[in-house]
């Protein structure tokens, strides 16, 4: 599962500067992604609102497709194109609130009739707008029968559940005083528990091909575990603390880096705790954080290294894989809902090496069952080398199910060329290098060890009998296919 996550308008805009329609998306944005080499398109919501800004994110019109991009009929054929070049399509859905524009639910017949009536559970905090009421019988089951409409009359394959922590809680965003308490004195908000199990319920049972995920940032067990084990019953859960670590070890000046290694290595300790996906979304480059590229340390050349290097690490990662646009071309510009992505960028080497490479993890994370056989069960994991710190080099092996494919993942992360470190492998035999985020052919200095294989050696390295002499390119990533 490589996920591709879109907003639309912003995409690349018509050539009027208007927004695009079904059929050009068809034609440009599904070749794309085809080309690329991704398994799934995330829609950012496509239900109809109010506001450009809100980035659908709150909407009004629960059963319409925004007529942004042209009718009901041409979003339906938007989704089977995308079916019949082998995409499957996730749209966001957000049932954590809705705005309180005269012309949508609140107060629908003059009293609080889909929200709560007080405040204090009624309105959310972060946004402004209304909370549903999803103690209420009618309410949750005009939002189940939402869900269901988007899969059975749209062939949507998935729901991506916005918001989901700020569901919860009662407390969430609050302070003393401006929330109310569960009927046990807790802040746990049990109808939206309540809600959350019995949707994820419906759809396993009328659509079981379906799939749903959470945007749940807190440590609320079992996000992606059934309802009858106590779970919501999600399918995935997106890893939100994995994202935090890591970008923020990407910052970081390389010679600091020893001293926070932990923060490649702690995503590990609860990796197989939820099944999930591991999210450079949307709003990590928006409202003043900055581009992908432009969190990297490092000069102008560093910062290209560094991303590649930040997604070599993400595909090896035990999770699905999730990048929003522009991020595969290194826009050094944040995302801006009203205009297009910088595709003038692709004229630069150095932004066109980024999406070749995009090209070439997803071609070997698709083609070696060892990257996404075992996401969510230790057995797919073997720590090689964790601890080095000193000089900030992390290795792991991804094995197959059937454990007769693997895959080391080897990363450098400082700018300083290793030769002759000695990595200890688990398995005697061949190793071919794969890829290599150093590579001149996606601008970097092209630093390696070839395209002869490589041959365990009966010496002993990182606790283990039999190692590799590998050379270790700066700011860089390798993957070394195994072969016994």
């Amino acid at each position: 599962m490589s996920i591709y996550e879109v907003h639309l308008a912003s995409w690349r805009r018509a050539d009027d500067g208007g927004f695009p329609d079904w059929q050009r998306l068809s034609d440009t944005l599904i070749p794309y992604l085809v080309d690329l080499g991704f398994t799934h398109l995330e829609l950012l919501p496509v239900s109809e609102h109010p506001f450009d800004g809100s980035w659908g994110y709150q909407p009004l019109g629960l059963y319409s497709p925004t007529a942004r991009h042209g009718t009901p009929t041409g979003f339906r054929d938007f989704v089977r194109a995308c079916h019949a070049a082998g995409l499957r399509v996730i749209v966001d859905w957000v049932p954590a609130h809705f705005p309180t524009d005269e012309h949508g639910l609140g107060r629908f017949d003059g009293t609080a009739l889909y929200e709560h009536s007080d405040p204090r559970e009624g309105m959310h905090q972060d946004w402004g707008t209304l909370i549903y009421n999803f103690g209420r019988r009618e309410v949750s089951n005009y939002l189940i029968g939402n869900a269901l409409f988007w899969i059975e009359r749209y062939g949507v394959d998935a729901l991506r559940v916005d918001a989901v922590a700020s569901m919860l809680y009662r407390d969430y965003s609050r302070e003393d005083g401006q929330w109310l308490p569960n009927v046990h004195g807790g802040r746990e908000n049990l109808e939206a528990v309540a809600f959350l199990r019995r949707m994820n319920e419906v759809l396993g049972q009328e659509h079981p091909g379906a799939s749903t995920h959470a945007e749940e940032s807190t440590a609320w067990p079992m996000v992606s575990r059934p309802p009858e084990m106590g779970g919501l019953g999600f399918h995935y859960k997106w890893n939100m603390g994995w994202m935090h670590d890591v970008l923020d070890y990407m910052t970081r000046d390389p010679v600091h880096r020893k001293y926070h290694h932990n923060q490649l290595s702690f995503g590990l300790m609860y990796a197989f705790s939820e099944n999930f996906v591991l999210p450079l979304s949307h709003d990590e480059v928006v409202h003043g954080k900055g581009s992908l590229i432009s969190k990297m340390a490092g000069d102008y050349w560093q910062k290209f290294a560094n991303l590649r290097s930040l997604y070599a690490f993400m595909w090896a990662h035990p999770g699905k894989k999730l990048l929003f646009m522009g991020g595969e071309i290194g826009q050094w510009n944040e995302w801006n809902h009203d205009t297009s992505l910088d595709w003038g960028l692709l004229d630069f080497p150095l932004h066109a090496g980024v999406r070749d490479l995009i090209r070439d993890l997803n071609g070997v994370y698709r083609g070696n069952p060892a990257l996404h056989e075992v996401d969510f069960e230790p057995a797919g994991f073997e720590w090689v080398a964790a601890d080095d710190a000193e000089c900030s080099v992390v290795a792991f092996v991804r094995w197959s199910r059937d454990r007769s494919r693997a895959l080391l993942y080897v990363g450098n992360f400082t700018p300083v060329v290793r030769h002759g470190y000695r990595i200890g492998v688990p398995m005697a035999g061949m190793y071919r290098e794969r890829l290599n985020t150093d590579s001149q052919h996606y601008g970097g200095s092209n630093v390696g060890n070839g395209f002869e294989p490589l041959f365990a050696e009966e010496i002993a390295a990182h606790g283990r009998n039999l190692s590799l002499n590998l050379t270790l390119p700066p700011l860089a990533a390798l993957y070394f296919e195994w072969t016994a």
